[in-house]
């Protein structure tokens, strides 16, 4: 419990500063201890109430953005259905191996900042929905394909944190309901929300505050990282729960992870050094002319 409140905490800061981080940042972490069955139920009620706050501060960028989200919130309709009976039937190690299977990918990616911009959205919003459906009603995790779908698109700061909120707010609803439905919230689930909820009323204002005096994209890229080398930790050790390969060998799977991090990190932090240089020769120029022309 005093692992998941400091996660939850955490969690929820970088929910605050970045418009989600909850439950990617969470779900890693509490994988360890709980099954996927226990967690969700818990998590999503929590996202209800998150993801309005963030819909509400971020209401301005909604009328420039909701056209763009509405295929993939009509999309999300049969995957959360589908990914709700999944998680409700399945053994929960498996579950376990297959979200941090999904997710470990998606966090490379996004920090690897690739890009592929998406002409159609009908096209691609239906189908991109569906799998997203899917996936957050197993593991209530949406934020890293969302990110990079987003991104792609082009979405600036407030569309982007409005178009997030829209998709997660539908999402979390829905999936609350089906999982009543299911007969999904039991005792320890309750006992899980307990911990959470004050962290997530604490952490997010917070992280709303602070990222304003932040970097909003080192501070970004620092939260995969810490996500990257979770995720690599929970995989190694699911991959030994399931008896598909052997410790210590299973954690090769976690070194490998973060010999990717690194190098992305190195990559990310070249590419801001020569940016920010870039950005000082002009203003050195400047200054430069300005005193020679002084009389």
């Amino acid at each position: 419990m005093i692992v998941l409140a400091g996660i939850a905490l955490f969690a929820a800061f970088v929910n605050g500063a970045l418009g989600y981080g909850f439950s990617s940042l969470t779900v890693p972490v509490a994988l360890v201890f709980y099954a996927n069955r226990v967690l969700n139920p818990a998590l999503v009620l929590i996202e209800v109430f998150v993801n309005l706050y963030v819909l509400f501060i971020n209401r301005s960028g909604v009328p420039a953005v909701w056209k763009r989200v509405l295929p993939i919130i009509i999309g999300l309709l049969p995957g959360i259905g589908v990914g709700a009976y999944a998680l409700a039937s399945l053994q929960p190690v498996w579950i376990k191996f297959v979200t941090y299977s999904v997710i470990l990918p998606l966090i490379l990616l996004q920090a690897a900042g690739w890009r592929r911009p998406f002409q159609s959205r009908w096209l691609v919003g239906l189908p991109f929905g569906t799998t997203l459906g899917i996936l957050y009603s197993v593991t209530t995790i949406s934020g890293p394909p969302l990110a990079i779908l987003f991104n792609n698109q082009g979405l600036v700061k407030d569309e982007f944190r409005a178009g997030l909120a829209l998709v997660r707010v539908t999402e979390s609803c829905l999936t609350a309901i089906v999982y009543y439905q299911l007969g999904l919230f039991v005792a320890e689930s309750t006992s899980i929300l307990s911990v959470l909820a004050p962290c997530a009323a604490i952490g997010i204002p917070l992280g709303a505050y602070l990222i304003r005096r932040m970097d909003a994209e080192t501070f970004r890229r620092i939260c995969m990282s810490f996500d990257a080398w979770v995720v690599g930790f929970g995989l190694s050790r699911v991959l030994i729960e399931l008896n598909l390969m052997a410790s210590p060998w299973a954690y090769s799977v976690m070194a490998g992870t973060i010999l990717i991090d690194v190098y992305l990190l190195y990559v990310f932090f070249s590419a801001r050094k020569a940016a920010l240089r870039g950005s000082q020769v002009p203003s050195d120029l400047a200054a430069h002319s300005s005193t020679v022309l002084r009389p």
